[in-house]
């Protein structure tokens, strides 16, 4: 019978020297990627879609590749290590996520929209304002979910390369937020694919070695495997139940409800993963893509839930949680186990090669976010809302679409130009809120920016896809009244305030349960495009519908 080693320990000396090496080859091979790809194009269409041309292969990796964070990698199994059952729960949202996107958007997203979510609205609802708070509520998604990533990048570097020290976090993040800028104004969405691809590459290979090191291990026993993680959990056989972190009360369950309703709805209203669906050429590209990346996700969870259970046997979910209470390093400990123990030459090699696919990892999903919110304020805000005003009172209906995608060689080299500039300034804007964050909570983060996708950016989109009457004035209420509603309820719930854990611990000014607010948000995002619509002066014009819905089903006319 396999039982639990001694509880590992992070080696030192030669372990760090090792990750500092692997973490600057990843970081040198994706310069080289970024410079070599940069020299091939600069127009709008290489710079936001990578030139659309790209296979559904190439494509679902990089779709994975910006949706496996680290949190996926790291976090899911640790949650699994440290909750057994509810963890698994917890990663079923992501997964089942990816059917929504594939039987409702792929396909229509790529067809009707040319870089953006909001031109997908644009189509049919050409207003600057609907561009605008479309084009704001994706920055706001991208910038939460940056932040989180590059809070957790200090965090977890500097843990693995043994400090704690907060100024290893601060030179990481900085450091990180560096990477990104240049990813981006350097190579765009091209660079950042190529980047992508090469890091779900390295997490799947990196997954699948630790599993079968792991069934090896076990003998290809799974039901030992689950009997030993229940025996070295703390919890016995609840472990193996539900509810040993979601059902200590009425509200939890709520609560997890609501994460799994956000997690689940949230994906398909993403930026940095809708603007994927551009970089290749045709609608059945896009289908086989999202297809190629649900089977790669699917398979790296069904990994995870092993590596977490590996975790709990091997490690145990009290080491795990000394090492890091969010259970984040379970996977590098259990690296280090398989690979030989403490000392062993095997342990030292495969904790660090674990250590830097997380830092690759980290890199790759910064730079697909980054790339989303300067497109995002460039294409959507500066030229379709800001840019487009002066114009319009000059010209007639007739040339507003001219003006409105930015067509020209002038105009777009022009847009390109901002959002590289914007590349810049919303890298330092992270930069800085990741910082001031450093030190405090910002787990909600991740879990906020899918609420506020599902609350926001989700309703707008299937309403525009969907509903023949729908018009200007619901698409802009239905985005505020999904977005407003998120950050007020995040910001008087108890992850804010009135507990141990909230950002603010001294104080208590919380009055909304839930951590997570979706479940409130994302029906109010629906229900006010439906009041928006009802109440608006101006009826839906059946033309420009048509017109969509042509376009989103054949692709006549698709970019």
């Amino acid at each position: 019978m396999t039982t639990a080693t001694p509880p590992p320990v992070a080696p030192a000396g030669d372990h760090h020297d090792l990750a500092i090496a692997l973490f600057a080859v990843i970081v040198l091979v994706t310069l080289a990627i970024t410079l070599w790809v940069g020299r091939r194009g600069s127009a709008a269409e290489d710079f936001y879609a990578g030139g659309r041309d790209f296979t559904p292969l190439q494509n679902g990796f990089a779709l994975s590749g910006d949706y496996l964070s680290a949190a996926s990698f790291l976090g899911v199994a640790g949650l699994i290590a440290l909750y057994g059952y509810d963890g698994v729960l917890y990663s079923i949202g992501f997964l089942v996520a990816w059917l929504v996107v594939l039987m409702l958007v792929a396909e229509l997203v790529r067809n009707a929209g040319r870089y953006t979510l909001a031109d997908v609205l644009a189509l049919r609802l050409r207003r600057r304002k609907v561009r605008a708070a479309a084009g704001g509520a994706s920055v706001v998604v991208t910038l939460l979910y940056l932040v989180a990533q590059m809070v957790g990048a200090g965090s977890l570097v500097a843990l693995l390369l043994g400090t704690n020290s907060g100024e290893a976090r601060t030179w990481t993040i900085v450091a990180v937020g560096g990477l990104m800028i240049v990813y981006v104004t350097v190579g765009g969405m091209r660079a950042t694919t190529w980047i992508q691809i090469v890091k779900a590459f390295l997490l799947i290979a990196g997954s699948v070695l630790l599993t079968v090191l792991l069934m090896v291990r076990f003998h290809g026993d799974v039901a030992e495997l689950m009997r030993q993680a229940a025996q070295h959990s703390g919890a016995g056989q609840r472990y193996l139940e539900p509810g040993l972190k979601y059902g200590k009360s009425v509200t939890s369950r709520i609560d997890f409800f609501s994460l799994g309703l956000a997690l689940v709805l949230g994906t398909a209203g993403l930026p940095h993963i809708l603007s994927r669906f551009y970089t290749v050429p045709t609608a059945r590209a896009a289908r086989r893509s999202t297809m190629w990346a649900i089977g790669l996700v699917g398979g790296f969870y069904l990994m995870a839930i092993a590596l977490g259970l590996g975790a709990t046997a091997l490690v145990g979910s009290a080491e795990v949680r000394h090492a890091n209470a969010a259970g984040n390093t379970a996977v590098p400990l259990l690296a280090l186990v398989l690979g030989g123990g403490n000392g062993s030459t095997g342990g030292v090699v495969l904790f660090a090669l674990i250590s830097a696919i997380a830092f690759a990892t980290i890199l790759a999903v910064v730079a697909g976010l980054t790339l989303a919110s300067s497109a995002a304020f460039a294409h959507d805000i500066w030229a379709g809302a800001w840019r487009d005003r002066p114009r319009r009172r000059r010209r007639r209906r007739a040339a507003v679409p001219a003006a409105r995608t930015g067509r020209g060689d002038g105009g777009e080299r022009q847009e390109v130009w901002v959002a590289r500039i914007a590349a810049v300034g919303i890298g330092a804007v992270a930069i800085a809120l990741s910082l001031f964050a450093q030190q405090l909570n910002v787990a909600f983060l991740v879990g906020l920016a899918f609420a506020v996708a599902a609350s926001a950016n989700l309703p707008v989109l299937l309403y525009t896809l969907f509903w023949r009457r729908f018009t200007a004035r619901g698409a802009v209420w239905s985005v505020y009244g999904g977005l407003v509603p998120a950050i007020v309820l995040v910001t008087f719930s108890p992850v804010v305030s009135g507990s141990k854990v909230a950002l603010f611990p001294g104080v208590d000014f919380h009055w909304f349960p839930l951590e997570n607010p979706g479940l409130i948000s994302i029906p109010l995002g629906f229900l006010a495009g439906w009041i928006g619509t009802l109440t608006s002066p101006e009826p839906a014009d059946p033309d420009r519908f048509a017109e969509l819905e042509v376009r989103a089903l054949t692709g006549a006319g698709a970019a």
